[in-house]
């Protein structure tokens, strides 16, 4: 083991050897258990970022998909591969070395950045299904209702109300960055119950029940639509055949989607610190030991 990580006292290993009274310990892995972290980890990062990289580069270079749910859609790009491209390798990081050796602004800033971009994520999930409902259950007033510029502004106004609302969750922290770590290594965010169970609220409890009742309005008027597809044939038909069948595919899109964000908001169901390793541990172990493809798993895959 490098010298530097070792601490002179025996059995105890130090983020920093040096504090010997005010440094955290670390967690031991063994070097094939973090190398295969390290790669599996890294691989979700790197694929994070080129999937959603793909998606941004089609929608702009395209003009042909330049429409309001696709803009939508490069908003959702936008935040995922923002998370991919900084959330994950520091949090990755963090749970492998169980240490945190970048200061506490840095602490701070991928905290923010975490919750800021996860905000982003879900309001543009809201606005997908938003779109989709007004599309499938009142197309006659889609192109009226739904327009570039509204949709440009709603868009700005979800990235703004993310940026602003967690700013004012995280104030006391942002004004004093480490507030809240007990040791030299630590890297801690801590939000009050009250305030955790409001976030728990407005950012996934409230968003996913819009989205599970706009989906099932949704899904009954495309049950309707398809009854009367195979009743009647009429100009248009294929077209609106397969708008009925991106709407499913957005749909499962959507649904798993959100159902992998439950990890994420573990520790606000838990009554846990919200960066707790322990808790952050046990949403990574669902992802490493492919428990999240079993039925009793709250957890998903879809790429």
């Amino acid at each position: 083991m490098s010298p530097l990580l070792r601490s002179p006292v025996d059995g105890v290993d130090l983020c920093y050897p040096l504090l010997l009274n005010t440094s955290c310990s670390r967690t031991l892995r063994s070097h094939s258990q973090a190398t295969l972290l390290y790669i599996l980890l890294f691989s979700l990062s790197l694929l994070t970022v080129l999937l959603n990289l793909l998606v941004i580069i089609s929608i702009s270079h395209y003009r042909q998909l330049h429409t309001p749910t696709n803009l939508v859609l490069l908003s959702l790009a936008s935040s995922d591969l923002l998370i991919g491209l900084f959330v994950i390798p520091f949090q990755a990081l963090l749970f492998i070395r169980s240490c945190w050796l970048l200061g506490q602004f840095m602490c701070t800033m991928i905290y923010a950045l975490s919750f800021v971009l996860t905000s982003a994520s879900v309001g543009s999930i809201l606005l997908i299904s938003v779109d989709r409902y007004v599309a499938i259950c009142q197309p006659l007033r889609y192109n009226s209702e739904v327009t570039m510029l509204r949709v440009q502004l709603a868009v700005c106004l979800c990235w703004a109300c993310a940026i602003l609302y967690n700013c004012g969750l995280l104030w006391e922290t942002l004004r004093e960055p480490g507030r809240h770590t007990s040791c030299h290594g630590d890297c801690r965010v801590e939000v009050g119950m009250v305030s955790g169970a409001v976030d728990l609220l407005v950012t996934f409890l409230g968003p996913v029940f819009v989205v599970v009742v706009l989906y099932l309005r949704v899904f009954a008027a495309v049950l309707s639509q398809v009854r009367q597809m195979r009743s009647s044939r009429v100009a248009g038909m294929a077209a609106r055949r397969s708008e009925l069948k991106a709407a499913g595919t957005l749909g499962v899109v959507v649904v798993v989607f959100l159902a992998c964000f439950c990890p994420y908001f573990y520790p606000s169901f838990a009554g846990q610190d919200m960066s707790d390793n322990v808790a952050a541990g046990k949403a990574i172990k669902l992802i490493v030991t492919l428990q999240i493809l079993q039925p009793d798993s709250c957890q998903t895959t879809i790429f």
